[in-house]
């Protein structure tokens, strides 16, 4: 790929809640740009982008798809880079990894549903990694459709500033095209031809004023972000040229000020080239999004690289996929430098250099043979022996960390067995290469009953494993009833002075400290350890401090009541005295582990559950019998709406452990009428009675061994 091509070359990504048409949309892509000859369709298991099993079945997207295609605009040849994500809140890891590398995305909503729990999601995490992005309405023949409530919703819910660039030709079944108010000309697609031909004619005489009235409201925005445009505009907006219009959308747009809004039907093929083209035209090269930063492993000093293939190579593996054909497939994004097939590229975690047997430009599960992936690019490579999500990939002389992804931690957890005693091998290793893909996704063996627990985001997650167990590693389970992955927390400041000491012939152990152990400070919010060193004149030595840290960060992971892992805490280390012979960095760090379990057990310990943000749409007559079964699984109902269709929707906050199989139940109270999504909030303080209701449970497991 020559280096002037890189100002044509889109990472972008299609997010969106579940059932938006993400998926739809990007076979679509994959159609128009002429990379498949036949259109895919996700109801019917024939998706291009959702090639796994599950997927086909199901009708979602599970894990996210990369594509690479071309689309011709303006006289020039665009690269796309195409990820498809999925919407479902359990696949979340997903979305994050994918917008960490991405350059620009394609925030998509449904016509009718507008802007919903997941689409907030996807916003904020959007909002997180700085991903510049452009609105589509999708789905705008569905009986109910409303281009501009999505607007305004996306104002009111996401607090963006989305700017229309088309108004529709009709709404619903009688939805034809669209104006777009940038040429001032009306688009509409040829159903006989799939939609792959269009004609551009002058705007009906019906839509005119509703159309000057959008363009002089779409002119207005954009006149802040260009001084010219504002003069102009102000002077004569009938002399701002087409040019002078898309120049300053794309520099609002990559500024992230102004969020473009087209709209259309990707099922019924309109609406998808307008998407292409001003998907080239707003959203950024790598170029644009300009060089990265990074910390130097030895030095820790910023390190700055340049998205130019002559600077040294920096790449992020944001993905690793397990592929039956070519083994370990690693998915990386390369920011500076190049990668080449065959070559040695230094994993800047492990401190170990790795040799990439082949790389591929991805096409959904099928991978392409190329030689070299330069920057700016996004490919995949074969070989790695030790590598995980988030990792640097560099050179050895010119080493480099790129921030990387933080990942919610699972909240709900199934214990696991194989059925025949024979498989135990082939589930150890089917479990470890999935944990390896997701980092969501958890395996621990419960010390205390032997069994093999695995964790993730939800019911959904945790069905898919087993599914793919199954299919991909031909592992038959049983399997226990979900726990909720509860967490422990310590409610009061304890003053305690721990000394560990140890003789037994030869060289003793010795270590003393005075601490000061209770909950963080309301401004410590990165949540772990917050330890402060508060010895005076060396009466522990610097050298001993870190073990005694490294002492409470370890003993964290179990907690005192049922050895569930504590969140936060704040340690003072106030003083403590030594032995000249028996000291030594190992005795600090066993006092320190002694110090939490003395500590802990009197600074009044409490469990905390996981509480879900939930939001259920149900028809007006259901929402009495909603409401009380939310009531009776302790949930809290914090708003009501109305939605456009007449439903009314719910929000309340409920704890997970009251929510396993709450779809079913929905089903039955409403008459499979109502829907529901949820999402993690927060940790939550439980109650005293189904604490000791949840620790008695804990003891029964413990005891039966």
């Amino acid at each position: 790929m020559a280096k002037q091509d890189l100002h044509l070359t889109r990472n972008i990504g299609i997010m969106a809640h579940i059932d938006a048409g993400k998926t739809t949309t990007s076979e679509r892509i994959l159609f128009y740009t002429g990379l498949t000859h036949k259109i895919g369709e996700t109801h019917d298991g024939t998706a291009t982008m959702d090639w796994m099993a599950q997927e086909q079945e199901r009708g979602i997207t599970i894990t996210s798809a990369a594509t690479t295609t071309r689309w011709k605009y303006d006289g020039n040849t665009y690269k796309i880079n195409l990820i498809d994500t999925p919407g479902h809140v359990d696949f979340t890891v997903e979305v994050e990894r994918s917008l960490r590398v991405l350059d620009g995305a394609v925030a998509t909503y449904c016509a009718v549903g507008g802007v919903e729990p997941q689409s907030e999601t996807v916003w904020r995490q959007a909002d997180k990694y700085n991903v510049p992005r452009i609105g589509y309405v999708n789905k705008m023949d569905r009986s109910g459709a409303d281009f501009f409530e999505v607007v305004r919703q996306m104002k009111d819910v996401l607090g963006a500033n989305p700017c229309p660039i088309v108004v529709p030709i009709g709404a619903e079944e009688t939805f034809k095209g669209v104006v777009d108010l940038i040429k001032m000309k009306a688009i509409l697609w040829h159903d006989e031809t799939m939609g792959a031909d269009y004609s551009v004619e002058d705007i009906p005489a019906n839509l005119l004023a509703e159309c000057e009235e959008w363009r002089d409201k779409m002119l207005e925005s954009v006149a802040d972000y260009d001084d010219s445009l504002m003069e102009k505009y102000f002077d004569d907006p009938s002399t701002i040229t087409e040019e002078e219009i898309l120049r300053a959308l794309r520099n609002a747009t990559i500024q992230m000020a102004i969020v473009p809004m087209l709209c259309g039907s990707s099922f019924k093929n309109k609406g998808v080239q307008t998407l292409l083209d001003y998907a080239c035209a707003f959203l950024p090269s790598p170029l644009d999004t300009g060089s990265v930063t990074g910390t130097n492993p030895n030095t820790g000093e910023e390190v700055v690289r340049q998205p130019d293939e002559e600077d040294k190579t920096a790449a992020l593996a944001f993905k690793i996929a397990t592929d039956p054909y070519v083994g370990r497939l690693t998915f990386f994004r390369v920011y500076s430098g190049k990668i080449d097939a065959g070559s040695y590229v230094f994993n800047a975690r492990s401190g170990k250099k790795e040799r990439v047997s082949r790389i591929f430009q991805m096409h959904s599960n099928k991978q392409n043979p190329v030689e070299v992936i330069g920057a700016g690019d996004i490919g995949a490579g074969v070989g790695f022996k030790d590598i995980r999500t988030g990792d640097t990939l560099c050179d050895e002389n010119a080493p480099i960390i790129l921030e990387s992804m933080d990942f919610p931690d699972p909240v709900i957890g199934i214990a696991v067995e194989p059925k025949t005693q024979k498989d135990m091998d082939k589930l150890a290793n089917g479990l470890a290469k999935l944990a390896e893909e997701d980092p969501t996704f958890t395996v621990k063996t419960d010390e205390q009953s032997g069994q093999t627990v695995i964790s993730g985001m939800g019911e959904l997650h945790l069905d898919i494993i087993i599914d793919r167990l199954k299919r991909e590693f031909k592992v038959e389970c049983n399997q226990g009833r979900p726990q909720v992955n509860y967490k422990e927390a310590i409610t009061k400041n304890i003053n305690l002075r721990e000394v560990y000491k140890k003789q037994s012939g030869g060289r003793g152990k010795f270590a003393d400290i005075i601490v000061e152990v209770g909950p963080v400070d309301a401004d410590f919010t990165q949540g772990g350890l917050q330890f402060v060193d508060e010895v005076k004149g060396g009466n522990i030595p610097k050298e001993f401090i870190p073990s005694v840290q490294k002492g409470f960060v370890t003993a964290m992971k179990n907690g005192v009541l049922a050895g569930y892992p504590l969140d936060s805490l704040k340690v003072r280390l106030i003083d403590g005295s030594f032995h000249a012979v028996d000291s030594d960095q190992l005795s600090f760090e066993i006092c320190a582990i002694q110090a939490y379990k003395n500590a802990c057990a009197k600074a009044g310990p409490v469990l905390m559950e996981p509480i879900m943000k939930l939001e259920v749409v149900t028809p007006e007559e259901s929402m009495g019998d909603v409401i009380g079964d939310l009531n009776k699984r302790r949930g809290q109902v914090e708003g009501m709406e109305s939605s456009r269709s007449g439903a009314r929707i719910v929000k309340a906050m409920v704890p997970l452990a009251e929510m396993f199989g709450y779809v079913t139940a929905l089903r039955t109270i409403t008459s499979g009428r109502a829907t529901s999504s949820m999402t993690y909030d927060h940790h939550a303080q439980v109650s005293q009675s189904i604490a000791k209701a949840v620790l008695e449970e804990v003891k029964g497991r413990t005891d039966l061994l």
